[in-house]
Protein backbone atom coordinates (compact mmCIF):
# COMPACT_ATOMS: atom_id res chain seq x y z
CA UNK A 1 0.00 0.00 0.00
CA UNK A 2 2.33 2.66 -1.42
CA UNK A 3 -0.60 5.85 -0.17
CA UNK A 4 -0.06 4.10 3.58
CA UNK A 5 0.34 6.87 6.33
CA UNK A 6 -0.19 7.64 9.72
CA UNK A 7 -0.05 10.95 11.28
CA UNK A 8 1.27 12.21 15.01
CA UNK A 9 -1.75 11.97 15.62
CA UNK A 10 -3.83 9.00 14.64
CA UNK A 11 -0.89 7.10 16.26
CA UNK A 12 -1.42 8.64 19.71
CA UNK A 13 -5.19 7.63 19.44
CA UNK A 14 -4.36 4.10 19.14
CA UNK A 15 -1.80 4.21 21.73
CA UNK A 16 -4.23 5.81 23.48
CA UNK A 17 -7.10 3.29 22.64
CA UNK A 18 -4.65 0.31 23.73
CA UNK A 19 -4.17 2.50 27.04
CA UNK A 20 -7.98 1.99 27.90
CA UNK A 21 -8.24 -1.56 26.61
CA UNK A 22 -8.65 -3.81 29.47
CA UNK A 23 -6.44 -6.58 29.06
CA UNK A 24 -5.36 -9.71 31.04
CA UNK A 25 -1.55 -8.18 30.78
CA UNK A 26 -2.74 -5.39 32.93
CA UNK A 27 -4.10 -8.10 35.41
CA UNK A 28 -1.90 -10.90 35.24
CA UNK A 29 0.83 -10.54 32.84
CA UNK A 30 2.55 -13.33 30.63
CA UNK A 31 0.52 -12.74 28.05
CA UNK A 32 0.93 -10.89 24.59
CA UNK A 33 -1.75 -8.01 23.26
CA UNK A 34 -2.47 -7.26 19.64
CA UNK A 35 -4.91 -5.05 17.86
CA UNK A 36 -5.57 -4.15 14.20
CA UNK A 37 -7.16 -0.95 13.67
CA UNK A 38 -8.79 1.44 10.71
CA UNK A 39 -7.47 4.86 11.34
CA UNK A 40 -8.37 5.53 15.26
CA UNK A 41 -10.67 2.27 15.26
CA UNK A 42 -10.06 -0.46 16.63
CA UNK A 43 -11.76 -3.52 15.13
CA UNK A 44 -10.34 -6.44 17.07
CA UNK A 45 -7.88 -7.54 20.05
CA UNK A 46 -6.36 -10.23 20.83
CA UNK A 47 -4.59 -11.56 23.60
CA UNK A 48 -2.56 -15.16 23.73
CA UNK A 49 0.48 -16.27 25.23
CA UNK A 50 2.08 -16.17 22.28
CA UNK A 51 2.43 -13.09 20.07
CA UNK A 52 2.88 -15.86 16.87
CA UNK A 53 -0.54 -17.12 18.22
CA UNK A 54 -2.23 -13.32 18.63
CA UNK A 55 -1.61 -12.15 15.51
CA UNK A 56 -2.28 -15.81 13.44
CA UNK A 57 -6.05 -15.09 14.96
CA UNK A 58 -6.37 -11.80 13.43
CA UNK A 59 -5.16 -12.52 10.27
CA UNK A 60 -7.37 -15.67 10.36
CA UNK A 61 -10.43 -13.20 11.90
CA UNK A 62 -9.54 -10.82 8.57
CA UNK A 63 -9.73 -14.03 6.13
CA UNK A 64 -13.46 -15.31 7.84
CA UNK A 65 -15.21 -11.91 7.80
CA UNK A 66 -13.27 -10.39 4.32
CA UNK A 67 -11.65 -7.84 5.92
CA UNK A 68 -9.31 -6.21 3.67
CA UNK A 69 -6.19 -3.73 5.31
CA UNK A 70 -6.07 -0.64 3.61
CA UNK A 71 -3.93 2.55 3.59
CA UNK A 72 -5.74 3.53 6.87
CA UNK A 73 -4.76 0.19 8.69
CA UNK A 74 -2.63 -0.14 11.74
CA UNK A 75 -1.23 -3.77 13.56
CA UNK A 76 -0.63 -3.42 16.90
CA UNK A 77 1.58 -5.65 18.99
CA UNK A 78 3.15 -5.35 22.39
CA UNK A 79 5.81 -7.99 21.57
CA UNK A 80 9.21 -7.43 19.70
CA UNK A 81 8.89 -6.68 15.55
CA UNK A 82 10.75 -10.02 14.38
CA UNK A 83 10.97 -10.83 10.58
CA UNK A 84 8.09 -13.29 11.40
CA UNK A 85 5.62 -10.20 12.84
CA UNK A 86 6.66 -8.30 9.85
CA UNK A 87 6.24 -10.55 7.12
CA UNK A 88 2.87 -11.72 8.81
CA UNK A 89 1.78 -8.19 9.07
CA UNK A 90 2.73 -7.46 5.18
CA UNK A 91 0.86 -10.76 4.25
CA UNK A 92 -2.16 -9.03 5.77
CA UNK A 93 -1.60 -5.72 4.11
CA UNK A 94 -0.81 -4.05 6.28
CA UNK A 95 1.68 -1.15 5.92
CA UNK A 96 2.08 0.37 9.38
CA UNK A 97 3.22 -1.70 12.34
CA UNK A 98 3.34 -0.39 15.70
CA UNK A 99 4.90 -1.93 19.04
CA UNK A 100 5.46 -1.08 22.69
CA UNK A 101 8.55 -3.19 22.59
CA UNK A 102 11.51 -2.73 20.27
CA UNK A 103 12.31 -4.08 16.82
CA UNK A 104 15.17 -7.00 15.81
CA UNK A 105 17.93 -6.83 12.94
CA UNK A 106 15.84 -8.91 10.98
CA UNK A 107 12.80 -7.40 11.34
CA UNK A 108 14.43 -3.98 10.94
CA UNK A 109 15.86 -5.65 7.75
CA UNK A 110 12.53 -7.09 6.53
CA UNK A 111 10.47 -4.62 6.78
CA UNK A 112 12.95 -1.76 4.79
CA UNK A 113 12.86 -3.76 1.85
CA UNK A 114 9.27 -4.06 2.13
CA UNK A 115 8.42 -0.57 2.72
CA UNK A 116 6.76 -1.03 6.23
CA UNK A 117 6.59 1.78 8.69
CA UNK A 118 7.63 -0.08 11.98
CA UNK A 119 7.49 2.49 14.89
CA UNK A 120 8.55 0.84 18.39
CA UNK A 121 8.70 1.84 21.97
CA UNK A 122 5.37 2.86 21.19
CA UNK A 123 3.48 3.88 25.04
CA UNK A 124 1.56 7.17 25.78
CA UNK A 125 3.28 10.12 23.48
CA UNK A 126 6.58 8.54 23.32
CA UNK A 127 7.81 6.32 20.28
CA UNK A 128 10.63 5.58 17.80
CA UNK A 129 10.18 5.17 13.89
CA UNK A 130 12.36 2.78 12.80
CA UNK A 131 11.79 2.19 8.96
CA UNK A 132 10.04 4.03 6.05
CA UNK A 133 9.57 7.61 8.21
CA UNK A 134 8.36 9.12 5.14
CA UNK A 135 4.84 7.28 6.41
CA UNK A 136 4.95 8.93 9.27
CA UNK A 137 3.69 12.51 9.54
CA UNK A 138 4.88 14.49 12.33
CA UNK A 139 3.09 17.64 13.68
CA UNK A 140 5.38 20.35 15.23
CA UNK A 141 2.39 21.15 17.60
CA UNK A 142 2.65 17.93 19.65
CA UNK A 143 6.09 17.73 19.90
CA UNK A 144 7.47 16.61 22.87
CA UNK A 145 11.46 16.18 24.30
CA UNK A 146 10.84 12.47 24.37
CA UNK A 147 9.79 11.68 20.27
CA UNK A 148 12.35 10.62 17.69
CA UNK A 149 12.17 10.34 13.96
CA UNK A 150 15.11 7.31 13.67
CA UNK A 151 16.88 6.97 10.11
CA UNK A 152 18.25 4.10 8.99
CA UNK A 153 22.05 4.37 8.61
Amino acid sequence: LPDARISQARLYAVLNAIRLQETTYKSAGSVHGCALFQGEHMQIFVEDVGRHNAIDTIAGWMWMNSVAANEDSIFYTTGRLTSEMVMKSAQMGVAVVVSRSGITQMGYDVATRLGLCTIGRAANKHFLCYTAAERLQLDPSLALSGVRKVEPT
